[in-house]
Formats: structure tokens, sequence, C-alpha cells
């Protein structure tokens, strides 16, 4: 940034160049409006970025968000952005063994093919004519949810009424998620997979009264009106990469290496103190938009800091040479592992798994789940790794809380990896470890992040990856028309913790965009 830009008083100056700060900063730059990002990093795209981080080794990973459900084609378009998705052909695979015998459950491949996976399973019709209705009726919850999100916020009673539903407004709003898992439900490794999506950097019982386990459910499976996962083709820094260039050619400075310390407002305008290597320096604007944690805002501000969040999951990155062998037979590793591979995630493993680490224990036998992202969108890949048939996966764990990684971080979690590692082992007819490919100084191509990692490398509050609980998408006592409003009127949070943020959605960008534009017609 040119040494006099700090004289210069901006429409809006966006605090973190993350997805959501750049989404921001393209929608009021299209609008005409003069814009700054700070972003302290020397890099923009916060966790949603592609990196190599695997010495001497050219396969580009989405190191830390890695799949796309929340992102409105809405946002894509008004943007004009060179992104893609690709869909996945299987749901997911969870492996299990029943009488001795190794199999496991295929969700994907066509309605016969899921079908006859469960009867196998299950032996019988019941839990498949269970799962077809609990997910009908999920989607028509998604149908009518998913496109208010970039509207402002619904009262409860208008989202109620919208939904018109009050068997699903009971099951995924008022009850615990736990409650309609067992009354739709009777197996119990059906029961897990359909919990898990109410776990992911959610630390909660299926049974919690806090219904965060519901709230985070929901987010599961509303994305696009389907609640399907895509894979962003490129990685997911292909999808900032592409913000990032929309937001530049409409006009809004990307000063990367500048780290705001400080935000004054009298509510009308505001100065943006920040730090580079070359000293301080001020941005005056009439709007700051906060792309960081309602903690970070709270720093910026001076305000009172919201309740510590805690994060809940262990992100591991892996580079394969092939993949694995399964014991199970009946089904190709390629289709295993193309959607999500849930290990140790029975319904009743997760309950067990949560009470030991709520007890201050790491879990037994920790559940994660893995998925492939080559398999999908093998471009990832350099043209020698593909060729030669090499394979990304990714693993994310689940009830592994912050607190846990407290007395040793590195030592806890070279335990946590080893024992997480050693329960998919469990479903494989090789060790994974014999798959692993090397980098340039010979070491395994595996990477793991705790929540304390994530903590230092990204300044995630406690590690939590929403940045906070989620929230309900509705508007509660506070929280303002788009769910982005903060104590001070030209102050607004963008980032994930806003109201419905959390995920790559780019929503917190697009309402906060909309509420500035709204207050400066």
């Amino acid at each position: 940034m040119p040494a006099n830009e700090h004289t210069r008083t901006y429409d809006a100056v966006i605090v973190g160049g993350g997805h959501n700060g750049l989404v921001a900063a393209a929608y009021l730059a299209r609008a005409g409006r003069s814009v700054l990002v700070l972003e302290r990093l020397d890099h923009t795209g916060g966790a949603a970025i592609s990196t190599r981080p695997f010495a001497g080794v050219d396969a580009r990973l989405s190191r830390y968000s890695y799949l796309v459900s929340l992102l409105p084609q809405k946002i894509v378009r008004d943007l004009g952005l060179e992104f893609r998705v690709r869909s996945r052909t299987i749901s997911s695979y969870t492996p299990a063994e029943r009488d001795g015998r190794p199999m496991g459950l295929l969700v994907g491949g066509g309605e016969q093919r899921t079908r006859e996976a469960f009867a196998r399973l299950t032996g019988g019709e019941h839990e498949y004519e269970a799962w077809q209705r609990f997910y009908g009726m999920t989607t028509r919850v998604a149908e009518r949810v998913f496109p208010t999100l970039t509207e402002p916020l619904p009262t409860r009673d208008e989202l109620r009424h919208r939904i018109d539903d009050e068997t699903a407004w009971r099951a995924l709003f008022e009850e615990p998620i736990g409650v309609a898992v067992e009354e739709n439900f009777a197996d119990d490794l059906v029961r897990g997979v359909v919990l898990t999506d109410a776990l992911i950097g959610t630390f909660a019982d299926a049974h919690d009264p806090s219904l965060a386990q519901n709230r985070c459910f929901l987010y599961h499976v509303i994305g696009g009106g389907t609640g399907a996962w895509d894979v962003p083709v490129g990685g997911m820094g292909a999808l900032t990469d592409a913000l990032a260039a929309a937001a530049r050619s409409a006009g809004a400075v990307l000063a990367t290496g500048h780290e705001a310390v400080r935000i004054a407002t009298d509510g009308h305008t505001a100065e943006v103190t920040y730090r580079t290597a070359d000293g301080e320096g001020v941005a005056a604007a009439r709007h700051v938009l906060v792309n960081a944690s309602p903690q970070e805002l709270a720093a910026l501000t001076g305000d009172p800091s919201p309740e510590p969040a805690e994060g809940a999951q262990l992100k591991v990155n892996m580079l394969l040479t092939r993949l694995p062998e399964l014991r199970d037979p009946a089904v190709d590793p390629r289709e295993a592992f193309a959607g999500t591979f849930h290990i140790a995630e029975g319904y009743r493993q997760l309950a067990t798994a949560h009470a030991q680490a709520a007890a201050g224990e790491l879990p037994a036998v920790p559940p994660s789940e893995i998925y492939c992202h080559s398999l999908t969108d093998p471009t990832i890949l350099g043209p020698d790794l593909a060729e030669r048939g090499y394979q990304t996966l990714t693993l994310f764990g689940l009830h592994t809380p912050a607190r846990l990684f407290d007395r040793d971080n590195d030592a806890v979690r070279e335990e946590l990896l080893k024992s997480t590692l050693a329960q998919l082992d469990a479903h494989l007819a090789e060790p994974l470890a014999d798959c692993l490919a090397t980098d340039a100084d010979g070491r395994p191509c595996i990477e793991a992040k705790t929540p304390l990692d994530l903590e230092r490398d990204l300044r995630l509050p406690g590690g939590n990856i929403f940045h906070r609980a989620l929230s309900w998408p509705y508007a509660q006592e506070g929280t303002g028309r788009w769910g982005v409003e903060t104590r001070h009127a030209n102050v607004l949070l963008c980032g994930a913790g806003a109201v419905r943020g959390g995920g790559v959605s780019g929503v917190p960008g697009h309402n906060a965009a909309m509420a500035v534009l709204e207050a400066t017609v």
C-alpha cells in the first residue's frame, strides 16, 4: 500500500482478508464504494486456502477448510466468480463388523445400490425407508431455509411459518436432535452416521439441552437447498483466489502484511490503526467490517470480550502413493474414500467418546471421518503425481476439545493421531503407513492440526472453526436486521461469528455488504 494511503478516507475498511472479507470487499467495490482490506498475513484467504504442506511435493491441499456446501450460487453469480465445484458420487461409507464379518454401509451410487447396502447391513428395509423419510424432511427444510440466509433475518415465527412442518420444526429446532435420531432409526451404526452432522466442530452430546448440536446439524443439511457437500475444483484456494481477483478488479485495495490493532469510532466515522513491518498507520473509514472472531472484534474496539470459544476437532492432511485396500471385499476403495468415510462413529461410540472427553480424557476410540479430494478433483495434484496414482486424504476428528491439549499440545497431538489412525487401520487390509508418500526430506506426508494449532496459526479463538457456537438462522434480541450489527453503528462483524456465519459460505460477507449499502443509499 502506498505510504500516503493512510491519509485517505475509505467508504469501508475491512479487517481481515478471509473469504467473508473478500466477499464484502467485492460487493462494496462493485457498488462503487472505496474499499481497503487489511490482512495481517502475507496472503489473503484465511482458513480457505490451498497450499503445498509437504516439502518438494507438488500437491496443493485445502489445508484447513476443505468442502463447500453453504456458498450460495447467488454470490458466485453476483460477483462473476471463476469458481466451480464437483459433486461427489458417493455420499458416505461406514465400515462395520457384523457376526465377525467385515462389511459396511455405502450410501450413494444410485437408489437401488443404497437400498441394498442398508438391507445387507440391517437385514431389512426399515432403516432405508426411515432414512428416506428423514432426509426427505431435512431437504424440505433446506429448500425453505437456505434462501433466507442472504435476506434480512426472519423472525422465529416467520421462519417457522416458512418451513410449514411442525414435525420438522420440533425435531430440528425444539428438541435435542438425539430424540429424532432415536425415534426414526433403530440401528446403532445408522444412528451414528446421522448424528455426525450435528458434531462437526461442535463438542456436544446428542441430547445436549443447549441444542448446539441441532444448530450444527441444521447448517450441515441445508446447504444449497439440498444439503449436498461439494468438492471445490482446484482446492479451497481456488475460491479465495477468485474472490480476491473479483475484489481487486472492482477497485478494492488488498493490503497484506497489514495487521489491524485498534478501531476507534464515534458511530459515524472510524479510524483503524494498523501495523506493518515499517511501523504503524491509520486508515479512516465511514464503515468498518471485521472479518475476524467476536473476541478479536472486542479487542480491537476495547469492548468486553464475549464468552470464550472452544474448538473440538483434529484436522489431518495426508498424501498417499495409493489408496489402501479394505477388509470389506465388497467395496472398492475408490468408492469408499470418494465420500465421507466414517470411523468409530457408531451412536454409542460417539456418546462414549463425548463422555470421556468431557471428563478430561482423550477418547479411547476416537471418532473421525475421511474423504479423498483427489478422487473427485485430480487437479490438486501435479501431473506426475496424478499419473502415478497418488491420492490425498483429509481426516477430521471429533470430540477432541481444546482443553485436552493444554498440558502438552505436541505430545497429545501425537498420541491422538496414533490412536485415530489405529481405528482406521482396523478396517484396512494393509496399514495406512504403508501407503503414505514421503516428502523431499524422506518424511511421511502427514500433518495434524489441533484446536490449539488453529488458534496459533489462524487466530481462531480456542481453535473453534465457527469462531463461536453456531446461531439459529433467525432474529433474536440484539441480532439486528442482518445479523452482522454490533453495538457500534458503523462497525459490522462479517466473519463466521456473525448470525448465520460458520462454514465456507460468504454469507456474513454478503450480509455485511448489504447492511452498508442500505445505510448509505
